[in-house]
């Protein structure tokens, strides 16, 4: 009886274990789940919803400061929007207003794909950069709003 007992109980046990098991492929309502590798990682921005009618970025100028938003760029794993801010005719940062941030892989794969690509386009001084491998639908997209943006605010690349 004492058996009995004893499987009895390590069998409840072991099913509520696995209904309460969480996958990491579904939504995930953890903290993190909103931002992309903590405010502190450079390149890297909280995930930010877009207007789906937004087509065309914005243009801010302040005296030799230029700041222009590239539009939102719909790829397979969703959107991708960057915001350039350019001064005395170079790229000095590029932010990213929105990435694919949905699911736990997206946020892996971004949180160490977006900083790449934006070290990447400042030492370009350009849109035109290598993808990130593992990540190519997010650069094709990352470089897609970069280059609206920069076409917006008329910047020109120097040789």
């Amino acid at each position: 009886m004492r058996r009995i007992t004893m499987w009895f109980l390590a069998t409840i046990a072991v099913v509520v274990l696995l209904f309460s098991y969480r996958t990491s492929t579904g939504p995930d309502s953890s903290p993190s789940a909103g931002t992309l590798g903590g405010a502190n990682a450079p390149g890297v921005g909280t995930a930010t919803p877009v207007d789906p009618g937004t087509s065309a970025g914005t243009v801010a100028r302040s005296g030799s400061a230029t700041v222009a938003d590239g539009p939102a760029v719909q790829t397979k794993r969703g959107r991708v929007q960057v915001q350039a801010k350019i001064s005395g005719g170079r790229i000095t940062d590029i932010m990213p207003l929105t990435v694919p941030s949905d699911n736990n892989r997206s946020r892996d794969i971004n949180k160490k794909a977006v900083p790449q690509l934006r070290a990447e386009a400042l030492a370009a001084q350009s849109a035109h950069i290598d993808a990130v491998s593992g990540a190519t639908l997010t650069s094709d997209g990352y470089t897609e709003s970069l280059q609206a943006a920069l076409d917006g605010a008329h910047f020109q690349a120097k040789p």
